[in-house]
C-alpha cells in the first residue's frame, strides 16, 4: 500500500518540478533579456547554443503560429486526461507515472504563459548539425517531447514484455 502511495506522487511532483523550472527559467529571460536578444552564456558553448529571447503564439517548438486561443483550449483538455489517467496507472508503472508527469508539467508551463501573457516565451536556441536553424523552444517544450519520448519507449517495453511472456507460455 505504502509503494502505490509513493508512486502516486510520482506524476504530480514531475509536473510540480518541471512547472517550477519552466516558469522559474522564463521569468529569468523575460526579467534579464530584450525581446529578440541573444546571449551567450560561456564562449565554449557559444557556437551550438544561445539564449534567444522570442514569444511563441503557436504549439511546441513554434508550429502552427498565430492559433494561441485553439491551444489554450487543447492544453486544458490535455491537463485534464493526463489527470483522469493517472488514476488508473497500475501499480509499477513508473516510467509512464514519470512520462506522463512530464508531459503535464510542460502543458501547465506553456499553459501559464498563455494565459499570463497570451504568448509562449521560448529562449534556448541550439544551433548545431542536425539543429541548425532549429526554432527556439523552452523547457515545457522539452519536456513534453522528453515525456513522449519516454511513454513510447515504456510502452514499446511492455509490449516486449509481453511478446516473450507469450512465447515462454506458448
Amino acid at each position: 500500500m505504502r509503494r502505490l502511495r509513493i508512486e502516486s506522487l510520482i506524476l504530480p511532483t514531475m509536473a510540480l518540478l518541471m512547472l517550477a523550472a519552466d516558469q522559474v527559467s522564463k521569468g529569468w529571460v523575460v526579467a534579464r533579456l530584450e525581446m529578440g536578444q541573444s546571449v551567450d552564456l560561456a564562449s565554449w558553448l557559444a557556437p551550438v547554443f544561445h539564449l534567444t529571447y522570442v514569444t511563441n503564439t503557436g504549439v511546441v517548438f513554434g508550429l502552427l503560429p498565430g492559433m494561441g486561443d485553439l491551444f489554450i483550449i487543447v492544453a486544458a483538455v490535455v491537463v485534464g486526461v493526463l489527470l483522469l489517467y493517472h488514476r488508473h496507472i497500475p501499480p509499477g508503472q513508473v516510467p509512464i507515472r514519470i512520462a506522463l508527469g512530464l508531459q503535464l508539467g510542460g502543458a501547465l508551463g506553456n499553459l501559464t504563459d498563455r494565459l499570463v501573457r497570451g504568448s509562449v516565451v521560448d529562449f534556448i536556441d541550439l544551433n548545431f548539425w542536425p539543429l541548425e536553424r532549429w526554432p527556439v523552444f523552452n523547457l515545457a517544450d522539452a519536456s513534453i517531447v522528453t515525456g513522449v519520448g519516454l511513454l513510447v519507449l515504456a510502452m514499446l517495453g511492455e509490449q516486449r514484455e509481453a511478446s516473450q511472456a507469450k512465447e515462454t507460455d506458448g
